[in-house]
């Protein structure tokens, strides 16, 4: 049960329809039994007739269905779960991304037994991971089914159903819908091989930010940045696949264009997509920490987004060899490494696989062969673990890696939100001169360190 001024937040929130809220709480009428999103255009319903839920998979639960206008399965990440522990935070992100695998297995790479996963998921939001999990597909398949024109089949495939016919019995039965009212509702009726849908983000959203700094350090035939977008190359399990991401102010959102080989392969596509973009973070959190470490709110940049690396060993391989030397000439090394070792693809090329940079001698780069080891010595980790996460310890066992190449790895090629990069020169010389207490943004350092070298490259005067 939410508490009485948490409630009366809710309330002013839904009256106003105020789009910061918008993914934090879901709004459930109990006249009608469908829940909508703080933002819905429909007509506003009396308080008495409403209630609240933190996730939409509770809504679920609690028998409303998702209103077919305002989408609620189509919201920005939700927040609330930066209050819970650890653990819970990491089940429910797994039990939400993970839809083809099994709780045992989550359980499993939680480190924990199914029994107390069950306990956790219970008291955080009232209801079994496996529940949560079926709720976690059923929203997504709405999802698809509303904005895309993917068969039936493949949505299935695509959200952890094993068939078309499991996915329209699960649907008939929370939902009171079929697929085929889901799509009505929707008009969306034409087939196409590419598909198409739109992501909202957490705002304010500063594009021109995240657009500037991965286009800076784009690779040519990999990333493409224009003004208004995002394209990328990349391969899941060695099958070529594309993506294209289109900022649009007004929506609120990118326009998602994709090209995949297997269905299974779009969530996994769209939660590394909405990473490397950082669209769920909230700013309003990120700012008052940052003022907290001693910035002032002018010196803040409006929707600040960490921009991430497409993966954790491409981000290895960034780290590494931009170690003391300038960005310009970290990214000539990588383009060159791209350029020999990619792999080939209808579009380009993608990012080296691990297996082929651990065996090249890597004489393309022009740089100290201490160094060229590291890299193949983070290749062949990698490449030995490819479904495990890996710790620090194993990375920092690397001859030639250190504290400072193992935060850049967490901070971009992992989004974690709590990395500084104190042994950063520019970093460092910028917290002295703002008389940065970098302890009071947590959990939020890796902003401030996002912000500390966007205010570097300020004209003087200006910082």
């Amino acid at each position: 049960m939410l508490d009485a001024a948490l409630q009366q937040q809710y309330a002013a929130a839904r009256q106003s329809r105020d789009p910061r809220f918008d993914g934090r709480f879901f709004v459930a009428v109990k006249t009608t039994g469908i829940f909508c999103r703080p933002v819905c255009p429909a007509r506003i319903p009396d308080e008495k007739n409403v209630a609240y839920y933190h996730y939409a998979q509770q809504a679920v639960e609690q028998g409303y269905r998702p209103c077919l206008r305002c989408r609620p399965d189509s919201a920005p990440g939700s927040f609330a779960w930066r209050g819970v522990n650890t653990t819970t935070q990491r089940a429910m992100r797994l039990l939400s991304e993970a839809l083809d695998e099994s709780v045992q297995g989550i359980a499993a790479r939680l480190g924990i037994s199914e029994r107390y996963l069950g306990q956790l998921l219970k008291q955080e939001v009232g209801m079994s991971p496996k529940r949560f999990q079926l709720h976690s597909r059923l929203l997504l398949a709405k999802r698809l089914l509303q904005q895309t024109a993917m068969p039936v089949g493949d949505v299935a495939l695509a959200c952890g159903f094993q068939s078309s016919r499991s996915l329209q019995s699960h649907l008939k039965k929370d939902f009171a819908l079929t697929a085929g009212d889901i799509r009505k509702a929707s008009g969306n009726h034409t087939q196409a091989s590419i598909l198409t849908l739109f992501l909202p983000v957490r705002q304010p959203y500063n594009w021109p930010q995240v657009r500037d700094f991965l286009k800076l350090r784009a690779l040519t035939g990999i990333e493409c940045v224009d003004t208004q977008s995002y394209r990328r190359t990349f391969s899941f399990n060695d099958e070529p696949g594309l993506v294209r991401a289109t900022f649009d102010q007004q929506q609120g959102g990118f326009t998602i264009e994709a090209e995949i080989t297997r269905p299974q392969y779009l969530q996994p596509l769209l939660i590394n997509l909405r990473r490397v973009l950082d669209m769920d973070t909230d700013p309003h959190n990120i700012g008052s920490a940052l003022v907290n470490a001693g910035l002032k709110p002018e010196q803040l940049t409006n929707g600040l987004r960490l921009p991430g690396v497409w993966s954790v060993f491409e981000a290895g391989c960034r780290a590494i060899i931009g170690q003391q030397i300038s960005i310009r000439a970290a990214i000539t090394q990588l383009q060159r490494l791209s350029d020999e070792l990619g792999a080939k693809h209808p579009h380009g090329f993608a990012f080296p696989l691990p297996e082929r940079v651990a065996s090249s001698s890597l004489e393309m780069l022009r740089m100290p062969a201490a160094r060229k080891q590291a890299i193949r010595d983070f290749a062949e980790l990698v490449a030995a673990n490819p479904n495990e996460a890996l710790t620090d310890n194993d990375i920092l066992a690397i001859k030639g890696i250190g504290p400072w190449t193992l935060q850049y790895i967490k901070l971009r090629g992992s989004s974690e939100p709590d990395i500084y990069l104190e042994k950063d020169l520019i970093v460092a010389r910028q917290a002295q001169h703002y008389a940065i207490d970098a302890s009071l943004a947590a959990p939020w350092r890796s902003y401030l360190t996002i912000q500390l070298w966007l205010l570097a490259n300020q004209p003087t005067g200006e910082n």
